[in-house]
């Protein structure tokens, strides 16, 4: 008896052993809230924030984005509902893009994504196909990019996809695979303290973003595809910092950000 107490006894500890390490895994592949500037050649020009809240079913994550400058007043307000995994279910959008205003919903059915669109006074309905680890990607939001890494740590950066709600020819949206390539660790300091910075570059739609990642899986900084721009969490600075990109030529057209190549990568130590 006395033998078969202390084996149920060693059972029910590793089990419990079992249950914590993978309450650890998930948490540490959790996205991660937090407060962001966004910055076109160092200089700050908009902010962004971040909050995650635990459901029944998973999350419920909000971002808010403000970018002012130059030929470009962009406001973004989205929110999502999340699996335990991090996998969507519904998000809404709200913009507004140099004083004109945009209304998306993106919902999962069954074998599809239904992208609902609302601007300028007209209604469409877009059917894209439905990916298990896809991430609702608008510009300039350091939540998704968030949620792309908590993907990526449980996916094994394979199997991921963007969903773009962005006017392309005649679609009012895409969803594009992403690419993700992971490259030597590098430097920085998190409100003061040193902290080891993962890098990665994720390739979507042929456009690369260059994503630092901390110790926690959290969003550190992107350099995004937007010729200079970068969304960068506040108390965080990269050593020796990145080098922006040159100065776009002409401003941007009312209603697009300036496209352009990001410099060179280094070499990806890991595919």
């Amino acid at each position: 008896m006395r033998e078969s107490m202390s084996k149920i006894a060693s059972f029910c500890g590793s089990a419990a052993l079992i249950a914590g390490l993978l309450l650890l895994a998930q948490a540490s592949a959790a996205a991660q809230p937090g407060s962001f500037i966004v910055a076109q050649h160092g200089k700050q020009v908009g902010d962004a924030t971040v909050t995650f809240r635990p459901t029944a079913k998973g999350f419920e994550s909000t971002s808010i984005v403000h970018v002012s400058m130059q030929g470009l007043n962009y406001a973004i307000s989205k929110d999502e509902e999340l699996t335990a995994a991090n996998q969507l279910n519904h998000a809404q959008l709200s913009a507004t893009v140099n004083n004109t205003a945009v209304s998306l919903t993106a919902t999962r059915d069954n074998a599809q994504f239904l992208l609902n669109v609302s601007a300028n006074g007209r209604s469409s309905t877009l059917r894209l196909a439905s990916h298990p680890a896809a991430v609702f990607l608008p510009d300039f939001d350091p939540g998704a990019l968030d949620t792309l890494l908590a993907l990526a740590a449980t996916q094994n950066s394979r199997d991921l996809w963007a969903i773009i709600p962005k006017q392309t020819g005649a679609q009012a949206g895409a969803i594009e695979p992403v690419q993700l390539v992971t490259y030597a660790d590098e430097a920085g300091t998190l409100d003061g303290k040193p902290v080891t910075v993962h890098h990665l570059v994720a390739t979507i739609g042929g456009a690369k973003t260059d994503l630092f990642s901390g110790p926690a899986n959290q969003l550190l900084q992107a350099e995004l595809p937007q010729v200079g721009f970068a969304v960068v969490r506040k108390g965080f600075v990269l050593t020796p910092p990145r080098k922006a990109g040159a100065p776009p030529a002409t401003p941007p057209q009312a209603g697009q950000t300036p496209q352009s190549a990001n410099p060179p990568a280094p070499t990806p130590v890991q595919q």
